[in-house]
């Protein structure tokens, strides 16, 4: 710890293992994507911790390392991957299923894809409707599933020699959840896992395996997994980083560009209307009225805190905001996203935006896993627990502390992120404020 760090971080010594629950689509494109890198195939693009900067002090100073070198990260080189599906396919034969990828890049990382073999998944069909598969654990209840994936958990540390562990989930979305009794405390929650309560969904489970071995999770999915009372009171105890939820990808990524632009101008909106078709397995999921729901709530939410409807009445009370999401198989993992939105200027006349997004869904969300394993690994050797707001950017619906509205402004939470990342290493933050190059 030099004299001008704010907190002491331990060195990023040894291996990292990512523990990944759901290896589908965008666990497998991930994990290609990092063995491909490894071996000068590819470019980790759309990941801030192998290719942004960071500005450090004034601008006259001309002081931007890259993050990856301003702060102590784990090597792509000592990262080691398992996980657990429903399906029995190794990661090599997921991905080809997935269709995300070349088969030719898949071929030339296959011996390492090759060799991730899923573990058996817990999994509930009252909380994921719509697919299933023979890979899954049989138990007395869910204590003893939980039981079951924390001996997982253990076993992948040993057999692989970690000296860390990251958890991350990147399954399916579950039905629409809020919280219960059986989520207020650490107490209930357990006496719930041992009375097979129908309110602990599989998310919770893994969340809660992670937790009491050790591991920092983080949630790529709406589902409310760590966000109960029980399963944070759990982080604290266990001094262990959480994050989430939904990773944030296309449409809503788009969203968070634009409405602080529309806002930053005062700018009206009467209404913005969104539909997505997709053809994964994700959107086989979404089909299901349930599922649907859990999505559409944090999709739903952006607008509402960006725009402040409360403080600009006049421009955003009565906007009309509609998500729709379509499965359509032939599309597969190339989604496209179309968003029409009707806005109104000086003296109240109207205007139009309509933007056609073809992104691809998986390609979005692999380099978001690989900054938030990294990430939080960080917050774990520098000591930091519970909830990490300052990796809100990466998500749709970031978590908070009780009664506090999350930030969705894209540009406000990545000032967050770094200033974050300067307060730990004792650099000044940085304010644009910017006075002090005119006195």
């Amino acid at each position: 710890m030099s004299q001008k760090d704010n907190v002491r971080i331990a060195p990023a010594e040894g291996k990292l293992g990512l523990l990944i629950p759901g290896l589908g689509a965008v666990a497998t494109t991930f994990i290609a994507g990092v063995e491909a890198v490894k071996r000068g195939l590819a470019a980790p693009i759309g990941s801030l911790t192998q290719l942004a900067t960071i500005r450090l002090g004034k601008r006259t100073e001309g002081r931007s390392p890259y993050i990856r070198d301003f702060v102590p990260l784990a090597s792509l080189n000592d990262l080691v991957f398992g996980g657990w599906d429903i399906y029995e396919d190794n990661a090599y034969q997921a991905a080809l299923h997935a269709q995300v990828l070349e088969r030719g890049l898949i071929d030339e990382v296959r011996a390492p894809l090759e060799a991730i073999q899923p573990m058996q998944a817990v999994f509930d069909p009252d909380y994921v409707r719509r697919i299933n598969g023979p890979n899954v654990k049989r138990g007395r209840n869910k204590m003893d599933k939980a039981q079951q994936l924390m001996a997982d958990i253990d076993q992948f540390r040993r057999s692989n020699g970690c000296d860390r562990l990251v958890m991350i989930w990147c399954g399916s979305t579950e039905v629409h959840h809020k919280p219960a009794a059986v989520h207020q405390n650490v107490r209930a929650f357990e006496e719930g896992l041992c009375q097979d309560d129908p309110e602990i969904a599989p998310s919770q489970m893994y969340a809660y395996a992670a937790l009491k071995s050790g591991v920092p999770f983080a949630n790529g999915a709406p589902n409310l997994t760590t966000d109960v009372p029980a399963l944070l009171e759990l982080a604290r105890e266990n001094q262990l980083p959480i994050c989430g939820k939904d990773f944030k990808t296309g449409q809503t990524f788009m969203k968070t560009l634009i409405a602080p632009g529309l806002k930053s101008r005062m700018l009206g909106v009467h209404g913005w209307f969104s539909t997505n078709i997709l053809g994964n397995r994700d959107g086989e999921v979404l089909e299901d009225p349930g599922s649907f729901k859990t999505k559409e709530e944090t999709k739903l939410s952006v607008l509402d805190q960006i725009l402040q409807p409360e403080l600009y009445p006049n421009l955003y009370k009565d906007l009309y905001h509609c998500v729709r999401i379509n499965y359509y198989p032939p599309r597969g993992d190339a989604k496209e996203g179309w968003d029409n939105i009707d806005i109104f200027g000086w003296l109240g006349y109207p205007m139009q935006i309509k933007i056609d997004f073809l992104c691809r869904d998986s390609i979005l969300a692999a380099p978001l896993v690989l900054d938030l394993v990294l990430f939080l690994d960080l917050a774990q050797r520098a000591g930091m627990k519970g909830i990490q707001e300052w990796l809100s950017f990466y998500f749709k619906a970031p978590m908070t502390a009780a009664g506090l509205y999350p930030e969705h402004d894209i540009f406000i939470q990545l000032m967050k992120l770094k200033n974050t990342l300067r307060w730990m290493r004792g650099e000044d933050l940085i304010t644009h404020l910017g006075l002090e190059y005119y006195d």
